[in-house]
Formats: structure tokens, C-alpha cells, sequence
């Protein structure tokens, strides 16, 4: 399948049907075809563009159906959404050429069906730009519309961040994400790495808030080249980036990482630490520990055990066993949209709801293994406060011997400071949504 658009209704399909995930299906499409590189970049632009702007995309295309969109063809359903996509969104492509392209590809499924695609498109070229998509005077439609999120979703940010701060969030989601990377101190300095980032031909910037990260502008895939595969960098978001330092480590520390997979966070504690004491990472998925030391292999870090491990099940021969305890607890995963677009559409309420209680009986775990006077360091990678500051203020009523130690990384605008001391870090182009909160057990 050498078409550009097919490979893209391929990987649409797996991910909004099949339940993959974008960055692993695509990579393994683009991989095995024989396109060029600017069809590849096409393909990535329409398969994030189209799962980002879905919500968008559906509200246009029912308005020019009779019957439910969800009743429709799945591929047809998606050839109308990258079309729609490429003549809304993209400035490239002639809207004759996006239309004529999509009959065509729909006349391979039936001739009905490249009937009604080419009526769809043709009416939505000839009425957009007089037509009306939603109500203005309703935050819920004209957000859903503008930014692209199902509604239910809306109501969360609104109902606990305020409009303004929820709309701020909506907005970072749907940034573009720059690749960032983490310079690996244990095999090379900042300057050095950055230097050589230039000379391969990479547009870079300094990190944004991290004295270790180089944001990538632009440039080739990053894990071919020589600095990645020797280890000297690793990528990984900025925010991923502050949790480690934030653990206050010393070469002596035993360290727990409970949830550590695919080993981010394991590998920056052991630059930390130089390499010293030990570090025991856990996850649930055997399959997932081999990235770990895979990762860690490659990074020189070689004070990492890996252990197979449901970090909800209390685990008796590590009580008070650690310094420190990282808990990256599985959470829901609304601060890293930008880079994963499909969790608008593939995570729902009950899901969200469930996952609390995993969260909280891994809390509890990583509270017998500490250590008194340890630090227990809890992070995610979403906005939803039930699974943020609400965990928090459960564990600290349950546990009256933890207290919370307030952090600080800089006065930037996205980070919020909460009185009680930990951070909320809202997306931007720069940064993924996180949470942040260290615990010091009394």
C-alpha cells in the first residue's frame, strides 16, 4: 500500500477502531513502506492532524449527513475526516486535488459511497465558510468545536479549573509537540551534546525549564542518530524531566521506582545518583522491563535491578526497604494529548473513576516501603484533580506521619504553585500536563 492517504486510513482505522496506539502503528507503517520522506511527513501530519481535530471533523461531516455519522462505513467515515482535515487545516493541498483523491479511494469500496463523499465535500467546500457549527453562547459546543474535545471531557477542565484555565488547557492539548531530549551526564556534557546536535544538522533550542533538556525544532529521526543510539541522550519531556531531581537523591539512596516502565524517570535517577547505590525498578508487564533495561543498557546505567511486580499488591519483603520511592502512577493520561491525540476519544468517565483506587492502593504501598525520614514522590501525566490533588489530601488524612515537602522550579507561566505545596504543570508547546507532589515520611 504505497498511496500516502491509504497508509493513513490504515493506521486511522487500527487506532479510532482497533483500539492501537498512533505513534506505534504509524512508526511501524512508515518503517516497512517504501515512501519517500515527504509522503511520510504527509502521512504523520493527516494521522495526528485528523485524530486531534476528530470532534471537529464529525460535527462538520454530520452536518451534511441524513443518517448518524456512527452508522457509516468506517473507512469511509475516515476518508471524509482526512479530506475534510486536509482542505480545513492544510494550506498545501488544492481542495480539487483532496476531493478527487478521496473519490477516488472511496470508489474502491463502492461507487455509492464515492457519490456521496464527493457530494459531502463538494457542499462543504461551496457553504463553510457562511455556515454555523455550533452556538456561541454555549462555552460546552463552541469548546467541543473550536479545540476539538468530547464534551464530557470539557466538563472536567471547566468544573475544576474555571473557564479560563480550562480553555488555557484545551488550547496547550492540541500544541504541537517539539521532541525533547535528556543529555545523559554519566557519558557527556550539556555543552558538548549541544554542540553536536548542531553539527548533525539539528535546529535545537536550550530546554525550556530543565538544565538537562534540549528542545528539538527540527531535524531527522532523533533515536537514528549517532548520540541516541550510543546513549549519550535519551528522549523525554520536560516535565517527565523534573521528577527525579525532585526526589532529593544522594548516592546512598536505595531507590523504589514501583511503576517505572518504559524507564524515563529509572534511568535519570541513576544519572543522578552517578551510578551509585541501587535502584529497583518494577512494573506489572514482563514485556515492558526489557524496554527498561534496554533503555538503561544504553545510558551506561548499570545500578538498576528490574523486577517483575503489581505495584497495587503489598509486597512484605520491601517494607521500609527504601530511601526513596517514586510511584509514576497509571493514570489517565489527559496531559499528554498533544502527543498521544487518541485518548480524547478512547478514554471515557468509568475508566477515569476506576483507575483512583489502583492509584490509591499503590500510595499506600509505597508508604510501608519508605524508610522513616525517605521522601515518596507521587507524579502523573494528567490534569484530572481527582487523581491529583484529591489523591493527595486522601493520602495525607490516612497517613498522619507524611507530610508534604512544597516544590519549586522556576517562575514560568504554565506552572502552577498550589499553597498546599505541590505543582500542577498545565501543556504548552514546550511542556506535556503533569502533577507533581514529594512526601516526607516523619
Amino acid at each position: 500500500m504505497d498511496n500516502a492517504r491509504e497508509v493513513a486510513l490504515d493506521v486511522l482505522k487500527a487506532v479510532l477502531y482497533e483500539g492501537a496506539y498512533s505513534n506505534i502503528v504509524l512508526n511501524k507503517k512508515l518503517n516497512k513502506s517504501n515512501l519517500k520522506d515527504n509522503d511520510k511527513a504527509l502521512i504523520t501530519e493527516i494521522v495526528y492532524g485528523t485524530l486531534k481535530y476528530k470532534e471537529t471533523l464529525d460535527i462538520i461531516i454530520q452536518s451534511y449527513l441524513r443518517n448518524p455519522i456512527k452508522t457509516m462505513d468506517k473507512n469511509i467515515a475516515n476518508i471524509l475526516r482526512i479530506t475534510i482535515y486536509q482542505i480545513r487545516y492544510l494550506d498545501k493541498i488544492p481542495s480539487f486535488a483532496a476531493v478527487n483523491e478521496a473519490v477516488e479511494m472511496s470508489k474502491k469500496i463502492s461507487i455509492k459511497y464515492s457519490k456521496l463523499v464527493n457530494g459531502v465535500l463538494r457542499n462543504y467546500i461551496r457553504t463553510y465558510k457562511n455556515k454555523k457549527f455550533y452556538n456561541d453562547r454555549n462555552n460546552l459546543e463552541k469548546f467541543s468545536f473550536i479545540y476539538s474535545y468530547p464534551k464530557w471531557l470539557i466538563k472536567i477542565f471547566i468544573s475544576q479549573y474555571g473557564i479560563e484555565i480550562a480553555e488555557k488547557i484545551l488550547k496547550g492539548l492540541n500544541e504541537r509537540p517539539n521532541i525533547t531530549v535528556r543529555v545523559n551526564n554519566l557519558k557527556i556534557d550539556y555543552d558538548e551534546a549541544f554542540e553536536k546536535l548542531g553539527e548533525y544538522g539539528y535546529n535545537i533550542e536550550e530546554g525550556y525549564i530543565c538544565p538537562e533538556a534540549i528542545q528539538i525544532i527540527k531535524g531527522k529521526n532523533i533515536e537514528k542518530n549517532p548520540l541516541f543510539i550510543e546513549g549519550d541522550i535519551t528522549v523525554q519531556d520536560e516535565s517527565a524531566m523534573l521528577v527525579a531531581p525532585s526526589m532529593e537523591l544522594t548516592e546512598e539512596s536505595i531507590v523504589l521506582d514501583l511503576c517505572s516502565a518504559p524507564g524515563g524517570k529509572t534511568t535519570h535517577i541513576s544519572e543522578i545518583i552517578n551510578n551509585k547505590s541501587k535502584i529497583y525498578a518494577y512494573d506489572v508487564h514482563e514485556n515492558k522491563l526489557s524496554l527498561i533495561e534496554d533503555n538503561a543498557k544504553r545510558l551506561g546505567a548499570n545500578n538498576i535491578e528490574t523486577n517483575v511486580s503489581d505495584a497495587s499488591i503489598f509486597n512484605k519483603k520491601l517494607k521500609e526497604k527504601a530511601d526513596r520511592v517514586l510511584i509514576d502512577v497509571p493514570c489517565s493520561g489527559l496531559g499528554i494529548i498533544r502527543k498521544k491525540p487518541e485518548i480524547k476519544w478512547t478514554k471515557n468517565e468509568k475508566e477515569i473513576r476506576n483507575i483512583i483506587d489502583i492509584q490509591r492502593k499503590i500510595m499506600n504501598n509505597g508508604a510501608s516501603y519508605l524508610k522513616e525520614g525517605g521522601i515518596l514522590l507521587y507524579s502523573t501525566c494528567t490534569l484530572n484533580k481527582e487523581e491529583n490533588e484529591e489523591n493527595i489530601n486522601w493520602f495525607l488524612k490516612k497517613h498522619k506521619n507524611f507530610k508534604i515537602e512544597p516544590l519549586y522550579y522556576g517562575d514560568v507561566d504554565n506552572i502552577i504553585y498550589h499553597k498546599e505545596g505541590f505543582v500542577s504543570i498545565l501543556p504548552n508547546d514546550k511542556m506535556d500536563g503533569f502533577f507533581i507532589a514529594k512526601l516526607k515520611k516523619c
